[in-house]
This record gives C-alpha cells, sequence and structure tokens, in this order.
C-alpha cells in the first residue's frame, strides 16, 4: 500500500476481507470479526506503512523476501524464518517490497497479560523481541505461530480462543527464558512475603476492583502496611498496585463498550472510575482516543454493519 500524507486530524479507513485499517495522524485502530481480538494479515506485495502506533501487539513470520522495521531507535532487516515482536503502542515503520510474502499477526495483549504469572514477566512484553537465532525457543515460538496462522484461517467454532492458546504458548516460552536469565532484583527482602499471600492479594484484587479498593485495604488483608506490601506487590509481579488496578478496569470498560450499548456514564461506574471526568481522561491517555470514539471503531454492532 502506497504512503500517504495525512493531517493530524484526518482519518483514512482501507477495508481488507478482514476489517478494516483506520488511521488517524499516526494512531491506527485496528478492527477485528465480530467478537474476536486477533487478526492475522498475509500480504505478497510491496507497500510502506509509515510512522504509526496501535494497541495492538504485532507479529511479523515472513517466508520470503525482507521486512524492515524502523522503530525511533532501531532497524530490524527481517528475513524468512526470522520472528520480529512489536509491543503495543511503540511507534513503528514497515517497509517491504516486490518479493515479499508474509503474514502479519496483531492481537490485543489484554486477555493474556491479565494473568497473574504473565505478572511476573511483566517486561518481556514491553520489549521488542527479535528470534533469529534458531534456538530452541525460536523453533518452538515459529511452530506455535505457524499453527496460529492455520486456525485463524480454518474458522472453526472457537477460533479466536484456540488462537490466543497458541500466543499463550508463545508468551509462556517467552517468559519463562526471560524469568531464568534474568538478574536477581536487589532488594530481596520484599520477595519474602509468601507466594501464596500475593496471590491471594491479587484474586481479592480481581474480585473487587469494580469498587473502591485503595492500597491500604489490599494490604490489610495480605496483613502487610502498605508500603511494604506495594514494594512486595511491584517486585513480585513486576508492576505497580495501581497500574494492575487501571489495567483491569481499562479491560473492563473496554468490554463493556464493545459488547454493550451502556452510556459511557455506565460503562465509567462499572469499570471502577469515580467520575466520567476521570474516566475519559485515563482513557484517552492510555487509548489514544475518547471512550466514545473507541466504541464508534471497535463496538460490534459496527463491525458488523461495516463488514457485511
Amino acid at each position: 500500500m502506497p504512503s500517504q500524507k495525512r493531517s493530524t486530524g484526518q482519518t483514512d479507513r482501507k477495508r481488507f476481507p478482514d476489517g478494516f485499517r483506520v488511521l488517524q495522524g499516526r494512531q491506527e485502530f485496528i478492527t477485528y470479526l465480530e467478537h474476536s481480538s486477533i487478526r492475522v494479515w498475509p500480504s505478497e506485495r510491496a507497500g510502506r506503512f509509515d510512522m504509526h502506533v496501535h494497541s495492538a501487539v504485532e507479529i511479523i513470520l515472513p517466508s520470503q523476501g525482507t521486512s524492515i522495521y524502523r522503530l525511533s531507535d532501531e532497524e530490524y532487516h527481517v528475513e524468512p524464518g526470522e520472528i520480529l515482536i512489536i509491543p503495543s503502542n511503540k511507534l513503528h515503520e514497515l517497509v517491504e517490497r516486490e518479493g515479499i510474502i508474509r503474514y502479519l499477526i496483531l492481537f490485543e495483549p489484554g486477555p493474556l497479560f491479565s494473568l497473574l504469572d504473565m505478572q511476573q514477566a511483566y517486561q518481556v512484553t514491553q520489549h521488542v523481541i527479535y528470534l533469529h537465532d534458531q534456538s530452541e525457543v525460536h523453533v518452538q515460538v515459529d511452530k506455535l505461530l505457524h499453527q496460529l496462522v492455520d486456525c485463524y484461517f480454518q474458522h472453526k467454532p472457537m477460533w479466536n480462543t484456540q488462537c490466543y492458546s497458541y500466543l499463550l504458548q508463545v508468551y509462556a516460552l517467552l517468559a519463562r527464558e526471560y524469568v531464568q536469565n534474568a538478574e536477581p532484583v536487589a532488594d530481596k527482602a520484599y520477595r519474602s512475603i509468601d507466594a501464596e499471600i500475593m496471590n491471594m492479594a491479587v484474586n481479592y484484587l480481581d474480585e473487587h476492583f469494580v469498587e473502591d479498593v485503595p492500597l491500604e485495604k489490599v494490604a490489610a488483608f495480605a496483613g502487610y502496611s502498605k508500603y511494604y506490601f506495594s514494594r512486595a506487590f511491584k517486585n513480585y509481579f513486576g508492576v505497580s498496585f495501581y497500574d494492575y488496578l487501571l489495567v483491569r478496569r481499562l479491560n473492563k470498560a473496554v468490554d463493556l463498550l464493545i459488547h454493550t450499548d451502556k452510556s459511557i456514564g455506565s460503562v465509567a461506574e462499572e469499570a471502577g472510575f469515580g467520575s466520567i471526568a476521570t474516566f475519559n481522561r485515563i482513557f484517552r491517555k492510555h487509548k489514544n482516543c475518547t471512550p466514545t470514539k473507541y466504541r464508534g471503531i471497535y463496538s460490534d454492532s459496527i463491525l458488523k454493519e461495516t463488514i457485511s
């Protein structure tokens, strides 16, 4: 697809068989089939996708030719058999010349990264991953991703869940590798809290995140001071208490925006945000658009009408 210049406020839509590409300036809103949040995009044509950013994770699997990714501070020439994983909200450009054959996998990461043990390897999900050494992990990840591609195009019942099961295995492999090779945490005193207690605390948070659940309350539930518990939570799960709480609430809000027609005020309340103003401000900061616009792009009813 040829490169195009756009003004910051201009919205451009490009249709594809399984959705459409929506751009506003550099912000891309990737759309999917109804009741799904993963898309596999094959291509055998040269194209250039200027610098853009999106909430989806992007994985490229070239089988012929070279895919060139340019990021703000890095450049990758991805050859056949190699794999490049771009985390969500990472500004990047893709250039592909004649002779390219590749699959592009895009998916929303929320369903994966809400799992408890994935929080322990949070950092691995925030960096570009380039697999090119034919290591055991590389070979296994390549096999799983090609199984995902086959599953996607077969579109059998529960295909979206099955595709995510392959992604879960991919990230389990990558996270295990990361955890094994990670440097020891310097502040080991804060890792002394029993794993069972930490998991109980997070389970409590998962059950009550739409309520008023201040740090002090969850720390008291775990039996520790809020300062000690806060440090222990960050060291144990790799993400702060408040960031974890925010992600849970945003994921809930997204689900309500897409799959219901409830008012924005009701969505904010049911997702645990104190006010519509707070919800709008936080949502815009993390999703780069308002809740109303997000619903207009991603809601089941809009997608069904647009793709049909």
